[in-house]
């Protein structure tokens, strides 16, 4: 396997040293080492991939270096735009190497939501027309850096490195999120499925927060027909509930969203604010951090709900950090006219035998579509 340090070297060996991009979970060791080795002003962890492939666009006009973008290839369909109308070597040309991790590679065991991405990958990457490159523990990375760098510069283009599963060695960030709040993110979704009535609707954002709501409803053996959990998609939960809401008026429907889900598609809240349905709900759950690819720090600590949910006319903001807060807040939320928010600050992490929903996704539409007629 692969030393982190060892990649990190070589990349700064050929002049890669600028890195932004959105964590994923194959990268995990390589993304906290970045972390805890580069600059603030070297290092951005953007809010969508497509915004890295921009960023990485501006620093190399700037500075005429290459600059690395990394990304799971879920990732893809959010860089793709920009990959194609503005770095392209037929458009703007602009040299960088990205930093895939491949889920759903085929013949290697993932979830639903990974398989047809895997199966694809290499095909998407090859109808883009972008140089690629192989990376698994056993390969001479050394080598792959180099190789991927020079074709970069020559071609004047993006050059992907696909990364497999179990690249590199572990690697434990320094710089992690600190949180000191009451609740975690499972006691707080445990307590909000208690709260909301029998006839609500829960959309749950992707990763571990329908892992835990899924396990909740597993413990008390039942509900799950009330939720749909979104586990691919990053960023969209909001904008399905939307869907539902509207075409629903005469049932509450909860957004149970992540931090890092709702910034990466922010503009998503100006569309609900806009349509203003009175039974939308949107809960954020708010530990500073891409829980569920590594915990790499997200702005959200640093950023004022109110101030931008306000401006998205959203008719009610709320804040809790403590059960007895939530519980407060809650009814608040409940008995508001919406779209309304509530902000819940939460502690990063979860329990270590979290399992993964047991329901596949077709099932789960068609329990949840069920329970909506």
């Amino acid at each position: 396997m692969i030393e982190p340090k060892d990649f990190y070297q070589s990349l700064n060996e050929n002049g890669i040293e600028f890195f932004t991009g959105v964590p994923d979970s194959l990268l995990k060791y390589i993304c906290a080492y970045i972390s805890d080795n580069t600059g603030s002003d070297n290092h951005i962890i953007a809010a969508n991939e497509g915004n890295a492939i921009a960023i990485a666009m501006g620093y190399h006009m700037s500075t005429q270096k290459i600059p690395m973008v990394y990304m799971q290839n879920s990732g893809l369909g959010n860089a793709i735009n920009p990959l194609l109308s503005l770095a392209d070597k037929e458009v703007y040309s602009i040299p960088m190497l990205i930093l895939v991790g491949w889920r759903g590679k085929p013949g290697i065991s993932d979830e639903p939501q990974h398989i047809k991405q895997g199966r694809i990958h290499k095909k998407l990457i090859s109808a883009m027309e972008l140089p690629d490159f192989q990376l698994n523990k056993g390969s001479n990375f050394k080598k792959v850096i180099s190789e991927a760098r020079k074709t970069a510069e020559i071609k004047s283009c993006p050059v992907m490195i696909s990364v497999e599963k179990a690249c590199f060695n572990n690697y434990k960030i320094k710089k992690i999120v600190h949180t000191e709040f009451e609740l975690s993110r499972e006691e707080a979704i445990k307590e909000i499925a208690k709260m909301i009535d029998n006839k609500d609707i829960i959309v749950a954002t992707t990763g571990k927060t329908s892992r835990e709501l899924f396990e909740f409803r597993k413990s008390i053996n039942s509900g799950h027909q009330r939720d749909f959990l979104t586990v691919g998609g990053m960023g969209h939960a909001n904008q399905i509930a939307l869907g539902v809401a509207l075409s629903k008026k005469d049932r509450i429907v909860y957004c149970l969203d992540g931090d890092g889900a709702l910034l990466m598609h922010a503009g998503s809240m100006g569309i609900i604010g806009d349509r203003s349905p009175k039974n939308f709900k949107h809960i954020v759950l708010n530990n500073g951090s891409h829980d569920s690819v590594g915990g790499q720090p997200t702005i959200s600590f640093n950023i004022d709900y109110k101030k931008i949910v306000k401006g998205f006319k959203y008719n009610k903001v709320l804040k809790a950090k403590s059960k007895e807060e939530l519980r407060k807040k809650f009814n608040e939320l409940k008995l508001s006219n919406g779209p309304s928010l509530l902000e819940v600050l939460v502690n990063k992490g979860s329990r270590n035998d979290l399992g993964r929903p047991t329901i596949s996704p077709k099932n789960n539409k068609k329990d949840f579509i069920k329970n909506l007629t």
